[in-house]
């Protein structure tokens, strides 16, 4: 099995982790507080990650550039918008729809990948991708009988744009990790997630600052559960950043909806809820995608 596989499967089951985190967040912090305390926390901790691997290994990176520079700004900005834009969906009565709709995330970076990098996928893949996309939509879409599943709303709106812009930031770090040579990717994936983080944590903080007064230091005073949701984040991110240096980005976030199987696992076998027909549906044909994208791979 190719080594970015068990990585992405890591990343998102952190991610997970780090959402389920973050929804609790919501209760004591506006969107973009809730937003923050994922960079802001991390930063800190990749710096130091970033440097001890550097140092253990003796790798020699390619200079930063401006390309370099470019792409981290340019991902770290979306990256900070499809947070917000996630976290505000939670404020709708019923946020399923727009967040199925942020699953889209996999389809949109192999648009973007193909624009930004170049970088096309056999026809087999995409079609694997749109299939996975079938199962996630059976899945995540509620199941209500007045016909509001499928209306074109702000929270479509929001799940797409958030969806896109996830998918910019994944082909934009890949693009920065890629542009620091040929050393070990797990180096450059956790000193691109350094400066990424760094750039994100003095971005959201000052406009926090000015448009927000107040909301850092309640950020600060919700340490304890705003530090776990930096220490899953920053996980997360070193595993999606090494397995997006290895490949395709794309692939990585198609394989990565493996999420959506360790939540409804949870769901069933932890808290014993029940799991529909339609959501069985979905499973499986989300499952048979992720098996042949492995498989492709």
């Amino acid at each position: 099995m190719a080594l970015w596989i068990p990585i992405t499967f890591a990343a998102a089951f952190l991610q997970n982790v780090r959402s389920l985190l973050q929804k609790k967040l919501r209760d004591r912090l506006s969107v973009w507080g809730s937003t923050a305390a994922r960079f802001i926390f991390a930063a800190p901790l990749a710096v130091l990650v970033a440097l001890v691997l550097w140092s253990a290994t003796g790798t020699q990176l390619a200079a930063p550039g401006p390309g370099f520079a470019g792409l981290l700004v340019v991902g770290g900005l979306a990256q900070i918008l499809a947070t917000g834009f996630m976290i505000h969906l939670f404020s709708f009565r019923n946020f399923a729809v727009g967040t199925a709709f942020t699953k889209t995330e996999a389809l949109q970076t192999a648009l973007i990948g193909l624009v930004v990098l170049h970088e096309t996928l056999s026809l087999y893949a995409l079609g694997a991708i749109a299939f996975g996309l079938v199962g996630i939509l059976l899945i995540s879409l509620p199941a209500a009988a007045d016909g509001s599943r499928f209306r074109f709303d702000q929270r479509v709106i929001y799940g797409l744009l958030s969806g896109g812009l996830f998918g910019l930031s994944a082909v934009c770090f890949r693009g920065a990790s890629l542009s620091l040579g040929d050393g070990p990717a797990i180096v450059r994936a956790s000193v691109t997630l350094a400066c990424v983080l760094v750039f994100q944590s003095a971005a959201i903080g000052a406009f926090l600052k000015l448009r927000e007064a107040g909301e850092l230091s309640r950020i600060f005073s919700a340490w304890k559960l705003t530090g776990l949701v930096g220490l899953a984040g920053m996980l997360a991110s070193l595993c999606w950043f090494t397995a997006m240096t290895l490949v395709n980005a794309a692939l990585v976030r198609a394989v990565g909806q493996v999420e959506i199987i360790f939540t409804i696992a949870t769901s069933y076998f932890f808290f014993k809820e029940k799991i529909s027909a339609r959501e069985f549906a979905g499973l499986a044909i989300l499952t048979a995608s992720i098996v042949a994208l492995i498989l492709l791979a």
